[in-house]
């Protein structure tokens, strides 16, 4: 297939993040021109069902003129300031304090940043300062999960627990480390409930943390649903059983909320949604719709109080962004969860969960799925060689890439995580698009199932 002029010059300028480098030269890229709704347009007019909110973030879809109409008006009467010494403005403090008034444990105060990778590489950095400040300078090891994903910076890179992010980048850094996955379907032991397996999770993280010795570690980072290594519900009664585990050994507890937060399971925070407190909260995506990059870390008062003792001892607290707090973000991000409190958004997608997680779940009998599983309005199906034995596919079959090729043809796009198929849609999508979603998704599946059999790649 010939490229077009818009595609050559798109591979011979962009360096494309998540993407094989090699076969984009072959295939060229999806050049997207416009958007309204749930619903992107390429540059030929095609439009698609944006079935993952862009990156898990477009919660309010595309085209929303009163966010559009607020970053305008803020930049023309406060295009930029910043929050470094001792300088703010109302957008920020306003968004400060509503985000300390959504927040679903006790929060003093809100530092903001750019991106989910920004807000959990603060979070390493200020568990560090924080002990420092208490004297307790060898708690410093963090423990993040395998498959767990928390962003590409070098240090929340190192958190994430996935080889992609790490081979050959010379990470994970040291004082980093990780812990079992709970994911029932792919590591519980033959016969073993959704209770046990939670139960030996949490024995793996506390005999870890008695194996490095429990005055060693700092702090235990977790998605409430993990995101990006294959939207994997935790097993019931995991978050009580870790948090258990964490509070015997005074480890600190950090909710990364940047997929889950502000109504994506239904409820304001994931936290919550699965029952569990955290000290800290780590949140962006959907907190701007993504129509703005804004992201924040919301830290509780003994935290505060160690950047005081900090400043006392240093003369300031030596971190920040340039564009922390950006005026024209926080205003937008106010204005978002304006519609989301006013249109009752997340009341509204929560009832819409039923619908959704009965489609997903009906594509479990589908040949080529072993797995179909989900939380509120975000889901994920594993295909797999043989369902019986849970054989996966060969990576170097690449299975998983060409049903997103296939779905993106059949005018959705939809996000491949290995062989698990993610799905994610805005929060305003509609009854009926969810029941076009996944026709098209049913679609994909079958003509992806065509060439698995066509190269004998199913069976045991």
């Amino acid at each position: 297939m010939a490229l077009t002029n818009l595609q050559v010059r798109d591979l011979e300028t962009v360096l494309h993040p998540y993407t094989n480098q090699a076969t984009i030269r072959d295939t060229g890229t999806l050049v997207l021109e416009r958007a309204k709704g749930i619903y992107v347009y390429d540059v030929d007019g095609k439009p698609y069902i944006e079935g993952m909110s862009g990156l898990w973030c477009t919660a309010l879809g595309y085209g929303n003129e009163e966010l559009a109409q607020t970053a305008y008006e803020q930049m023309k009467k406060l295009s930029f300031t910043h929050l470094f010494g001792g300088k703010s403005h109302d957008p920020a403090i306003e968004l400060a304090e509503k985000l300390k008034e959504k927040a679903p444990v006790p929060i003093s105060k809100v530092f903001f940043v750019c991106s989910g990778s920004e807000a959990n590489d603060s979070q390493v950095k200020m568990v560090w300062y924080m002990n420092n400040a208490l004297g307790r300078p060898q708690k410093k090891k963090i423990i993040s999960r395998i498959k767990g994903y928390h962003g590409v910076t070098i240090a929340s890179a190192s958190l994430t627990g996935l080889p992609a992010n790490h081979t050959d980048f010379d990470l994970p850094i040291s004082g980093i480390l990780h812990t079992s996955c709970p994911h029932h379907y792919r590591f519980a032991h033959e016969g073993e409930t959704e209770e046990e397996f939670a139960t030996r999770c949490a024995q793996d993280l506390e005999d870890m943390i008695l194996r490095e010795g429990p005055e060693t570690v700092a702090a235990f980072i977790a998605e409430p649903v993990m995101g990006a290594g294959g939207v994997i519900v935790p097993p019931a009664g995991y978050f009580e059983k870790i948090m258990a585990v964490c509070q015997r050994y005074d480890v600190y507890m950090i909710a990364d909320e940047v997929i889950c937060g502000f109504g994506r399971l239904g409820e304001w925070f994931g936290s919550s949604a699965l029952g569990y407190k955290p000290h800290s909260i780590s949140v962006a995506k959907a907190l701007t719709s993504a129509y703005m990059p804004v992201g924040a870390v919301m830290i509780p008062e003994e935290m505060y109080q160690a950047t005081i003792i900090e400043s006392k001892k240093i003369g300031t607290f030596g971190h920040g962004f340039t564009y922390s707090g950006h005026p024209v973000g926080a205003a937008v991000a106010l204005k978002t969860l304006e519609i989301y409190e006013r249109d009752r958004i997340i009341e509204k997608s929560a009832a819409k969960t039923p619908q959704f997680q009965a489609h997903l779940k009906a594509l479990a009998d589908h040949p080529l799925v072993g797995e179909a599983r989900g939380m509120g309005l975000v889901g994920a199906l594993e295909m797999v060689a043989h369902k019986p034995t849970k054989k996966a596919f060969e990576p170097k079959a690449g299975i998983g890439a060409y049903a997103t090729m296939v779905a993106q043809e059949e005018g959705l796009i939809i996000r491949n995580l290995g062989d698990s198929l993610a799905v994610c849609p805005p929060l305003i999508i509609t009854p009926e698009e969810i029941d076009d979603l996944f026709d098209r998704l049913a679609r994909t599946l079958d003509r992806t199932l065509d060439k698995v059999k066509a190269e004998g790649l199913l069976g045991a």
